[in-house]
């Protein structure tokens, strides 16, 4: 379980307050007007971005001070941090090991994330040579690596067209149904949200509200997120 007790953020004149939790295992949408915190919100959650009041729990223990290796989070932003001058392998091992120094077993684990995001064969090439899909796919592979219990995306798939988009994030839902880990993902789009959240923490008005469900909320949306849906929502 993730609890923001009572969280307070700040940076410049923005505050945003954070009082919720979030059960282990749930998939989470947060969804909100543009600069209203949501990226602020995983920033926080991944220990780049610190409360200035109020406490960041995992499963009971405060990792509020943890540095971000240390706590049990992955984060995958959206330019995906693929490293040019490294092979495909070679970015995906960095999450296993940043010195690449790899076992036998972890060179397995390796090829088993690369075969499972669907670039079995790819591991020699450079993040350039590969198309946008699949290079969003390579650093799914680093977070599947990884294996944190939970897994943050801070809009990842945004620059790509509406089918593929729709097939990361089914990838992602596939993926985090198979090792049970908790998924938080910044969204600006309803359909995002709906296709594969169970629950959606709206952020707006320097409040990120307690997860609800998402087809509810959207079905009946508050008035700051009709505000924001405009006429998508109605």
């Amino acid at each position: 379980m993730l609890t923001l007790e009572n969280v307070t953020l700040k940076q410049g004149d923005f505050t945003l307050n954070a009082d919720l939790l979030v059960e282990a295992g749930q998939k989470v949408a947060i969804i909100g007007p543009s600069g209203g915190g949501k990226s602020t919100l995983l920033n926080a959650i991944a220990g780049f971005v610190d409360p200035v009041a109020g406490r960041i729990l995992f499963d009971g223990h405060d990792i509020s001070t943890d540095p971000p290796g240390h706590r049990p989070i992955s984060i995958l932003f959206q330019d995906n941090n693929l490293f040019p001058h490294l092979n495909v392998r070679q970015n995906v091992a960095l999450g296993v090991n940043p010195s690449l120094r790899l076992s036998a077993a972890d060179e397995a684990r390796v090829q088993q994330a690369l075969a499972k995001v669907g670039l079995e064969g790819y591991g020699d090439r450079k993040p350039a040579a590969l198309s946008g899909g699949q290079q969003s796919r390579a650093a799914l592979a680093r977070v599947l690596v990884r294996a944190k219990p939970v897994v943050l995306l801070d809009e990842p798939f945004s620059a790509l067209g509406p089918a593929l988009k729709e097939e990361m994030l089914d990838l992602v839902a596939a993926l985090v149904k198979d090792t049970g880990a908790t998924l938080l993902m910044v969204t600006h789009d309803p359909d995002d949200a709906l296709r594969i959240s169970d629950q959606t923490i709206m952020v707006a008005d320097g409040v990120a509200h307690a997860p609800v469900d998402t087809k509810h909320l959207f079905a009946n949306p508050p008035q700051p997120l009709r505000d924001y849906l405009g006429d998508s929502g109605t």
